[in-house]
C-alpha cells in the first residue's frame, strides 16, 4: 500500500509537543527473518492543546501506536526503528527512572478495556487517585477533590459518593468514564485516549467528549484520540490519520479527511453503513412463537436499590429484537436476569413455552445449552491461556458429548462457518485482533447448537468495517440456523441494521417497544427522540450543534 502524501495540518499555538518520526515496530522473534512489521515507518507531530484522530480497522496499529509513545511495546513486539519526540525528549532513549516517571506523569493512556485495566478488589476511588499521588502531582485530598470534579463533569451516577464503589458496581461505559478521570487527575502533557467513548451510549457519549475536549483545552495538553468511529473523531479531532495493515493511508485536517478523503478506503470508512435487513421486511408478518419471555421483571444487587422495575419483553423465535438506551439503564442487567445470573425479585420467565428457573445453577444441561451469551469485551471473555480449540471445543464436549477427531472437526467447522479458517484453532486469544476475538465467541456460542443468543454489545468495541462484518455474519447465522437473538446495544446505526423488534429502556423501565419502523420513525416519546438526536453525523462542528440545542432547550425549561 502507498504511503499517503504527508500533509501540513497544522499545529496549536503552544507549539509542537510530540513529533513521531518513521516509527516501525515488529514482533521480535530471534530469528529476524521469521519477524513481521506492526507498524511501518509512520509518522505524525502534535502540538500542545491539539488533538489527532487515529482511525483505522482492528489490527490497523491503532493502540500499538499510542502505546509506543510511553515508550511500551507490547509482549512479542519491539521498537525497531524511528524517533518518539516529546517535548524535546526521544522517549525511546530515555533510561527506566525516566520512562517510570513518564508513564502516568507525563504520559496518560485510557486503555480500551476498562473492565480488564481496574483492580476489583479495590474502591474506584483509591485506583483512580493513585498515579497521581505516586507520581507527585498532588496530595491524595487533592486528588479526590479533582477526581469528584470530574465525576460531575462526566456526568457519572452520585458523584459525591462514586469513588467508594467497587468496579463490578458500575456499568461499562461508567467505568471508562472512570478510567478518563484517572488520566486527568494526573494532568499529563499527552494523553492517549484509546476508544474512550466505545462502551457509552449516544446521549452520554457527547457530555464525555465535551468534557475530554474542554480538560484538554483548561490543561493544554497533546492528545490522540483512538477510534473507529469516524463522525466520533470528527468531533474532537483537529487532524485524522488514517492507518492499515501498519501504514499511513491518510493523513490531514479533519475537514479534509471527512469530506475530501483522497484514498478508496478512506471513502469506504466515510460511507454510510449498508449492512441489514431491508426496511419493512417483517411488515405485516404475524411474529413467531416466542422462544424467551421475560414477564414483569424487577431486580436488582441489593434491596433498596432497583435496577429493572416492571420490565416484560418477548423475543420471538428467528427475529432479533434490539435493546437501547443509555450507559446504566438496565440492558445488561436485563441480560444478566436473563441467563440466570440474577434472580429477579418479581416476575416470570420462560423458554420455549416453558417456565425457566432463574437461578443458571438449578437450570438443566438442556436448557444451558439453547440459551446462550456473546459478551462486550472478548479481552476478558477468553481464557488467554487456552487455545482457539479448546475455547470452542469445551461447550462441544460438555452440551453434545463430541471428543477426539469428531470435536476437532467441528472446530473446524465452526471457524469456517464464521469465516477463520482451521489453522486459528492453533493460537491463543493474544494472537487475535479484536474482531478476530469476537468471531471466536460466536463459535464458542454456536458450538452448544442454541436457539437463543444474548448479544451484549457484540460490536461496540470493533471499526465499523469490521462491526459490519459480524452483523453480516449474524445475519447470515439467523437466516441458516433460524437463531433468535437479544441484542442489547447502545448504537443505533446497529439497530437500524439488524433488529426485527426495538426494546427503548430508560432507569430500569421499559419506555417505547415495538418494530423497528414504528420505534424508529416519528414521532418518538421524548427519550427516543433524544436518542435518536444524539447520534453524532459525520460534519464538522456537529458536537456544539447539539450541545448549544440542549442549553437552549434547559433554559426554555
Amino acid at each position: 500500500m502507498a504511503q499517503a502524501d504527508m500533509v501540513d495540518t497544522g499545529q496549536a499555538q503552544g507549539g509542537t509537543l510530540l513529533d513521531v518520526r518513521d516509527l516501525r515496530i515488529e514482533t521480535s522473534q530471534s530469528d529476524p527473518d521469521a519477524r513481521s512489521q506492526i507498524v511501518k515507518g509512520v509518522s505524525f507531530t502534535v502540538g500542545r492543546g491539539e488533538v489527532l484522530g487515529l482511525i483505522g480497522e482492528s489490527g490497523a496499529g491503532k493502540s500499538t501506536i499510542g502505546l509506543a509513545t510511553m515508550a511500551y511495546a507490547r509482549p512479542g513486539t519491539r521498537i525497531s526503528d524511528g524517533e518518539i519526540i516529546l517535548d524535546g525528549d526521544n522517549v525511546l532513549d530515555l533510561p527506566p527512572v525516566a520512562v517510570r516517571k513518564l508513564r502516568g506523569q507525563r504520559v496518560a493512556y485510557v486503555a480500551q478495556s476498562a473492565a480488564a485495566a481496574f483492580n476489583p478488589a479495590l474502591r474506584l476511588g483509591d485506583q483512580i487517585v493513585e498515579p497521581a499521588v505516586i507520581h507527585g502531582v498532588c496530595s491524595a485530598d487533592e486528588g479526590r477533590q479533582l477526581a469528584g470534579d470530574l465525576y460531575h463533569r462526566l456526568g457519572l451516577p452520585d458523584p459525591d459518593r462514586f469513588g467508594e464503589r467497587y468496579p463490578h458496581q458500575v456499568s461499562g461505559g461508567q467505568l471508562q468514564r472512570a478510567m478518563t478521570v484517572m488520566a486527568l487527575v494526573c494532568k499529563p502533557d499527552l494523553i492517549v485516549f484509546d476508544e474512550p467513548t466505545t462502551a457509552l451510549d449516544v446521549t452520554t457519549q457527547i457530555e464525555v467528549l465535551a468534557a475530554i475536549k474542554d480538560a484538554i483545552s483548561d490543561l493544554d495538553t497533546a492528545a490522540l484520540y483512538i477510534s473507529h468511529d469516524l463522525a466520533v473523531v470528527a468531533q474532537i479531532a483537529d487532524s485524522i490519520m488514517v492507518l492499515r495493515y501498519g501504514e499511513t493511508v491518510e493523513y490531514g485536517e479533519t475537514g479534509q479527511v471527512l469530506h475530501a478523503p483522497r484514498q478508496d478506503y478512506t471513502k469506504a470508512l466515510v460511507s454510510v453503513r449498508s449492512v441489514g435487513q431491508p426496511e419493512g421486511a417483517m411488515a405485516g408478518v404475524a411474529a413467531p412463537e416466542p422462544v424467551l419471555q421475560m414477564t414483569g421483571i424487577t431486580a436488582g444487587y441489593r434491596r433498596g436499590q432497583t435496577i429493572l422495575e416492571d420490565v416484560t419483553i418477548a423475543v420471538p423465535q428467528g427475529r432479533t429484537v434490539a435493546v437501547v438506551g443509555e450507559s446504566g439503564s438496565g440492558k445488561s442487567t436485563l441480560a444478566r436476569v436473563a441467563m440466570g445470573l440474577l434472580p429477579p425479585w418479581d416476575g416470570e420467565l420462560r423458554f420455549d413455552g416453558a417456565p425457566l428457573t432463574p437461578h443458571l445453577k438449578r437450570r438443566s444441561r438442556e436448557e444451558l445449552r439453547t440459551l446462550q451469551m456473546i459478551y462486550q469485551m472478548p479481552d476478558v471473555a477468553l481464557n488467554p491461556r487456552q487455545e482457539v480449540r479448546e475455547i470452542i471445543g469445551r461447550p462441544l464436549t460438555r452440551f453434545l458429548g463430541l471428543r477426539g477427531r469428531k470435536r476437532m472437526d467441528r472446530v473446524v467447522e465452526l471457524l469456517e462457518h464464521i469465516d477463520l479458517d482451521a489453522s486459528f484453532a492453533n493460537r491463543l486469544p493474544g494472537e487475535l485482533s479484536g474482531g478476530q476475538k469476537q468471531r471466536v465467541c460466536i463459535a464458542r456460542a454456536l458450538a452448544a447448537e442454541p436457539k437463543l443468543i444474548i448479544c451484549d454489545e457484540v460490536t461496540s468495541a470493533l471499526d465499523p468495517l469490521v462491526a459490519d462484518g459480524i452483523l453480516e455474519l449474524l445475519l447470515r447465522l439467523q437466516r441458516e440456523d433460524n437463531l433468535s437473538y437479544l441484542f442489547i446495544t447502545h448504537d443505533l446505526a446497529t439497530v437500524k441494521a439488524i433488529a426485527d423488534d426495538v426494546v427503548v429502556m430508560y432507569q430500569g423501565r421499559v419506555v417505547c417497544q415495538g418494530p423497528r419502523a414504528e420505534v424508529m420513525t416519528p414521532p418518538h416519546d421524548a427519550y427516543t427522540d433524544l436518542l435518536l438526536k444524539s447520534v453524532p453525523e459525520m460534519k464538522l462542528g456537529w458536537l456544539e450543534e447539539v450541545l448549544e440545542s440542549r442549553r437552549m432547550e434547559a433554559a426554555g425549561n
